[in-house]
């Protein structure tokens, strides 16, 4: 054999005759088990079989649409680009279920909690919409297949999956707002925290002056005593019409406060959420909130 003859193997025959793969050629190529180009591990005959060799944790294998890379749940929350998320991964800045994580092409579920400096993520974009709630529509749902929800009104508003943030009463109308924003949403449906509410109110009967000063110095229910911003007739309508400023998002406290003053509430509709309003926004529809309105929210 001449040198040129020796010099012309492959660097695998140079390498004591290990395997080939599919892309190289050889006397092997007809066993390799890949689908396409792709090189392929000799050692797994059995796809389903194969387990990581690093010292990274190990996932099961799952359905295509249950996992997704983690670099690229870092982009799609907006962090940086998948090419820095590698760069951060790497430095140990993201954690999943509690363990940091530096493996190159680790795959995480949806539902797994990631978290980036401490702070969870989340793998979509965050999107923000808000309402103008019609009445008869079923904000949590009902066992009823027949009953409306929210849910349908904004069926077209995203392809990502929206939740209410807070209730509002089937009889009620007004401002609802929807988003995939889980830390927007805890933080705004919070108790303690008191969003500001503005509500325009029927009741049954006239409000007695007596009664509105009451509830303006708070008015003690079984969980608390309610606070109002403030409290007043609605200008030129029938004392039966009040506009009500409130911050708590308690269930039912609206209905509540009235009922341990012996009123029912006919007609309830939200016209203020946070700073939004109902301006331009007919009943039934919906539009996506602009940049601003989302961080004023994210500062109240």
């Amino acid at each position: 054999m001449s040198r040129n003859d020796r010099s012309s193997g492959s660097r695998g025959d140079r390498a004591g005759g290990r395997a080939k793969s599919g892309r190289q050629g050889g006397k092997d190529r007809n066993k390799s088990h890949a689908r396409g180009n792709a090189p392929v591990n000799r050692n797994e005959k059995d796809p389903k079989k194969s387990m990581s060799r690093g010292n990274a944790p190990v996932k099961k294998k799952q359905a295509g649409n249950d996992l997704m890379r983690l670099n690229k749940y870092v982009a799609n929350a907006g962090i940086c680009s998948r090419r820095d998320a590698d760069i951060y991964i790497a430095a140990g800045n993201v954690t999943v279920n509690g363990k940091v994580v530096t493996e190159m092409g680790y795959k995480v579920q949806l539902n797994d909690e990631v978290k980036f400096d401490g702070r969870r993520i989340n793998p979509e974009k965050p999107e923000y919409v808000l309402l103008n709630k019609p009445k008869g529509f079923y904000v949590t749902g009902s066992l009823e297949k027949k009953n409306r929800t929210v849910m349908d009104l904004i069926a077209n508003a995203s392809k990502s999956k929206l939740d209410p943030v807070g209730k509002l009463d089937t009889q009620a109308t007004g401002l609802l707002l929807f988003t995939n924003d889980g830390a927007m949403a805890k933080k705004l449906a919070n108790p303690t925290n008191g969003i500001r509410q503005i509500y325009h109110l029927e009741l049954d009967k006239e409000l007695a002056y007596d009664d509105l000063q009451k509830i303006k110095a708070g008015v003690n229910l079984e969980d608390g005593t309610v606070r109002v911003t403030d409290i007043s007739y609605v200008e030129n309508k029938p004392k039966r019409e009040v506009g009500l400023e409130i911050r708590s998002t308690k269930n039912h406290i609206v209905q509540r406060l009235f009922k341990s003053l012996n009123y029912e509430i006919v007609k309830l509709d939200r016209v203020v959420y946070g700073g939004l309003t109902k301006k331009d926004l007919p009943r039934g529809h919906w539009r996506v909130l602009s940049k601003q309105e989302i961080i004023n929210l994210g500062n109240m």
